[in-house]
């Protein structure tokens, strides 16, 4: 009847001489009251109108949903942004829509963000040119101590933001954005930037010193280094280049860092050997010192001096410093397994979720209850901005109204004392003592791994049958309870959702004329509700939908009360028809890698990190799963394993590249070898670092492993590069490594303090996103201050045992003068 009496169909025209006319037939209802007036069937000549079996009203197509905003009701509008565009100019567009949605809105309605991820960002960034600005501060304050010179340290200072701009450039023709990770490469591009403006401006400003002429010391100064800085570059290319094949998610975040900072070391060796030795030739003058550097180069001789004398002891006791250098490297086996491993660390975004599930067969009204509950516990926390909950959100098909989701903003980062993480620590156990339901808040993901729902250990178990999936999955659930680092466990595999199972008579429905499909769609239309016709209002088309109240279903009896038309048109109670029973069934039915799988969710303890965790499910598997039983990851612990198997290989595949370089540059397959051995005597120092600073070992402290190698062996290649040129002009092994050791203690000490200060306020760093920065920050310092003290001797001594002796050339009597250190250790 509704199909028929509510249609809508073009009527022509009628066509006059010298007029026209479009006949328009209202055939189509349009209100409530039209809808009840409709007459339906005929009975001894008197109408049934809609109205005497029913009624028509307007009403949410969906009703098993509610949401509210700090306790009150509310409607939702969410704006998601499309994969190619850029979150922080979506936001700022919808921000600027705000007035004039206001102004749209009706008297008495209020308009509220309730979750903005777009904040995160803008402070991390805001956070992160502050790094910037504090690297280069104290980059250029530690070549002020060393060199006690306004104008030498004009030059890297200038150098800098050069080398950056042409970094930005590179960054553009590449089609990167700024963004936190980009802007993380430039923070650390810094360090290197420095570090090649310091090799050349200190060998310049050496000689400069010794009498020679500006021009003439540019000149012959950055000849003099410029393989060296060729080399470097090359090692530090070769490093990062790796790392943007990574692949998985986390490895294509990482690949604009990879390139941006491979664009920036090559940018860093372009303007050292060009910009650089062009300044010093015009900004570098000889002058008579200070009363400042009079006094702070006697100390420098004397470290100088120092230096020289305990690596000659040591190198009397080769055996000794080789056995210390092997103990060191050794130690970083036993650093790393004493360190505990994630994915990545979890960041203070100042909002989190929090996750309520109901027990199976729960209505929607208890749910409301129970996220009405949980609502108020989080709403009593002081630091709280925004509470935005919604029961039943329909996250997943078909929508369980048994879960409850908050979406929870605090303040501002720095209007609160303690952290996010305070904040769920105090909440775990107040949601955990709820009755109803299981309460737990979540720490969204760092890198944009996973869902907002989705907890960190994701744990899968595959099977031929769900029978031994159920059988595999509560015996793995007994035992992960009894382990403390695992909290709020749950599963998908459920098979205890309530159900009523429907069995026909066959036989009975065709004697009495009643057919299969006529039962089947009573049902559906009576109890699920039918689409059947359209009407339009305000402009707008919506779906009429044919269902039986919801009061005249809330009882089991209610269903065998259903009447259905038989043979004659008489109606027939489906009472006589059918069996009712009550029954249990699966929630839901899953498949991974198309096997029958069951996964088991839970969150990680504090005191615990995930990989440890992911460990002990491993061994608990092998012990009590049957061997035709399959484990497998997802969400985010598939993505830590993924990135920690890619990461160690690409580790590996670094250092291959990096030897490789090393000797196509220096026609040597030995004097590589003497430069990387250092690279375990800086591993072992970050994971020193990390032990000592609380951090784990994870995806950021990974990328500052990978760039140690090419940090730590630009030590190893300036001490080796001079060694060779002294063995040239005539010098015994052992005395030129010890004199080229001597004469690069400067640059060596200055462009590792450089770097050591570009990286502390990364490891020091505070508010939004600053727990991934501490990780890459404390590799590199601790890396680089252990490395480079152990270089100072290790390579050396490598250099003796593993370095060919070079015949010397014609003219080395006149070139070695006036450039190799004194053997007291003075700087000529």
């Amino acid at each position: 009847a509704l199909r028929k009496q509510n249609l809508e169909v073009p009527s022509g025209r009628i066509e006059s001489r010298s007029r026209e006319f479009t006949v328009l037939t209202e055939t189509d209802l349009k209100t409530p009251e039209q809808f009840e007036a409709l007459i339906i069937r005929e009975i001894d000549n008197y109408p049934v109108r809609l109205r005497d079996v029913g009624r028509a009203e307007i009403g949410p197509e969906r009703t098993r949903s509610t949401i509210r905003v700090d306790g009150l009701p509310a409607t939702a509008l969410g704006v998601v942004k499309q994969s190619t565009a850029n979150t922080l100019e979506v936001a700022n567009a919808v921000r600027a829509e705000l007035p004039a949605i206001l102004a749209a809105l009706p008297q008495g309605m209020k308009f509220k963000i309730g979750t903005d991820r777009a904040l995160f960002i803008e402070e991390s960034l805001s956070a992160v040119y502050t790094t910037l600005i504090e690297a280069m501060a104290l980059v250029v304050l530690v070549i002020f101590l060393f060199l006690r010179s306004f104008r030498a340290t004009l030059i890297p200072a200038l150098a800098v933001p050069v080398a950056l701009t042409g970094s930005f450039l590179f960054m553009l023709i590449m089609g990167f954005s700024i963004n936190v990770l980009t802007m993380l490469a430039l923070v650390l591009a810094i360090g290197l930037v420095v570090d090649d403006a310091i090799v050349v401006l200190e060998n310049i400003y050496r000689r400069v010193e010794e009498g020679m002429p500006p021009k003439q010391a540019a000149l012959v100064g950055s000849g003099e280094i410029g393989f060296a800085i060729l080399a470097m570059m090359v090692t530090l290319v070769a490093v990062f280049v790796p790392l943007s094949f990574l692949t998985g998610s986390t490895g294509r975040l990482f690949q604009e860092f990879a390139l941006a900072l491979v664009g920036a070391v090559l940018v860093s060796a372009f303007v050292a050997l060009s910009l650089v030795p062009m300044l010093c030739s015009k900004l570098l003058k000889p002058t008579t010192h200070n009363r400042f550097y009079t006094v702070t180069e006697g100390w420098l001789q004397s470290l100088f001096k120092l230096y020289e004398r305990m690596l000659r002891r040591a190198l009397k006791l080769r055996p000794l410093v080789v056995l210390a250098g092997v103990i060191a490297a050794g130690a970083s086996y036993f650093l790393l397994n004493a360190l505990e491993s994630e994915l990545a660390p979890f960041e203070d975004r100042s909002d989190f979720v929090a996750m309520m599930i109901t027990p199976e067969g729960s209505s929607l009204e208890y749910t409301e209850a129970q996220v009405y509950a949980m609502d108020e516990i989080i709403r009593s926390i002081p630091e709280v901005k925004t509470s935005f909950m919604v029961t039943s959100p329909g996250i997943s098909r078909p929508a369980p109204i048994n879960v409850g989701v908050g979406f929870v903003t605090l303040t501002d980062w720095s209007e609160r004392t303690r952290t996010q993480f305070d904040i769920t620590r105090e909440l775990a156990p107040k949601l955990f003592a709820l009755p109803g339901g299981l309460a737990f808040p979540i720490n969204r993901a760092s890198l944009g791994v996973g869902g907002f729902r989705e907890t960190p250990v994701q744990f899968v178990i595959q099977g031929n049958t769900y029978e031994e999936l159920e059988e595999s999955v509560t015996k793995m659930m007994a035992r992960a309870r009894e382990y403390p680092g695992l909290v709020n466990l749950d599963t998908d595999l459920k098979l205890n959702k309530p159900q009523f199972k429907v069995t026909v008579n066959r036989d009975k429905a065709a004697n009495v004329g009643v057919t299969i499909a006529d039962i089947g769609r009573t049902l559906e239309t009576l109890l699920g509700g039918r689409e059947v016709t359209r009407f339009k209002r305000a402009g707008e088309q919506y779906e009429v939908i044919v269902k039986l109240a919801d009061e005249d279903r809330t009882n089991p009896t209610d269903l065998t009360s259903i009447y259905v038309r038989g043979r004659g048109g008489e109606l027939v109670q489906l009472s006589n028809l059918v069996g009712l029973r009550e029954t249990v069934s699966p929630k839901e039915l899953n498949h991974f890698d198309r096997l029958r799988a069951a996964t088991i969710k839970a969150n990680v303890a504090q005191g615990y990190a995930l990989g440890e965790v992911l460990e002990f499910l491993e061994t608990t598997a092998a012990e009590i799963l049957p061997a035709s039983s399959r484990i497998d990851f997802n969400g985010v612990s598939r993505e830590f394993k993924k990135s920690s198997q890619g990461l160690a290989i690409t580790f590996v595949l670094a250092l291959a590249f990096v030897y490789l370089v090393l000797s196509a540059q220096f026609e040597s397959f030995r004097g590589p070898l003497v430069i990387l051995v250092c690279v375990p005597l800086a591993v072992s120092g970050a994971l020193l670092a990390l032990l000592l600073a609380g951090q784990t070992f994870n995806v950021y402290s990974q990328i500052g492993m990978m760039m140690l190698i090419g940090l730590i062996t630009k030590n190893g290649i300036l001490i080796v590069e001079f060694a060779n040129q002294m063995q040239d002009q005539g010098i015994d092994k052992t005395e030129a490594v010890i004199r080229a050791s001597a004469l690069r203690l400067r640059p060596i000490l200055m462009t590792s303090a450089t770097m050591v200060l570009a990286a502390i306020p990364l490891a020091l760093a505070t508010g939004a996103g600053a727990e991934s920065r501490h990780p890459i920050g404390w590799t590199i310092v601790g890396g680089l201050i252990i490395g480079s003290l152990l270089t100072l001797f290790v390579v050396p001594t490598a250099y003796t045992y593993l370095a060919g002796d070079r015949k010397p050339s014609q003219d080395s009597e006149t070139e070695i003068t006036d450039e190799l250190p004194s053997s007291d250790g003075q700087i000529i």
